[in-house]
């Protein structure tokens, strides 16, 4: 996989294996070639991402991660599979890109009782679904979405992180 990571705050140490990671286990079970998939990752702090997200959502305050798919692949009706990507001209897979805040992962982590390990690579994971046309504004799409996170991070070792 191509991963393009850009680190903007140095609190970020160790992010590129957890996203590697967590990346690779996403493309593993959508079934797609690692090899032909290009994803940037932006690790940030709070400040950064609150400028982000006023921005591209009109939200003035930070966030845990924001997606910018490369391609809308979303289904048309709410529950079902979003389209599989499909490589362009030159055979590659440009997924889109992912910004990550550190202060509030940490923050969540902490409130959370979770390793931030674990809450990185479930906002990874989560972030590279979102690429992949997941969403979960409707309801039945959220509990599709929520159900391949559970999946992926189950085969990951890593406990279902909606189950509080």
């Amino acid at each position: 996989m191509n991963l393009e990571l850009t680190i903007e705050d140095a609190r970020w140490q160790g992010l590129e294996p957890l996203a590697t990671r967590g990346i690779q286990a996403v493309l593993d079970y959508c079934d797609l070639d690692a090899d032909l998939c290009e994803i940037s990752l932006l690790a940030c702090d709070d400040a950064r991402i609150a400028e982000l997200n006023a921005e591209f959502r009109e939200k003035s305050n930070p966030t845990n991660v924001l997606s910018w798919p490369a391609e809308d692949l979303a289904a048309d009706e709410p529950g079902q599979c979003p389209t599989p990507p499909a490589p362009d001209f030159t055979g590659e897979i440009a997924l889109g890109d992912i910004a990550i805040a550190y202060d509030t992962c940490a923050r969540e982590a902490d409130e959370a009782g979770k390793t931030m390990d674990d809450h990185v690579t479930h906002l990874i994971v989560h972030g590279t679904l979102h690429l992949l046309g997941y969403d979960h504004i409707r309801d039945l799409d959220a509990t599709l979405m929520e159900t391949v996170e559970v999946a992926i991070l189950g085969k990951m070792g890593i406990d279902d992180p909606y189950n509080t």
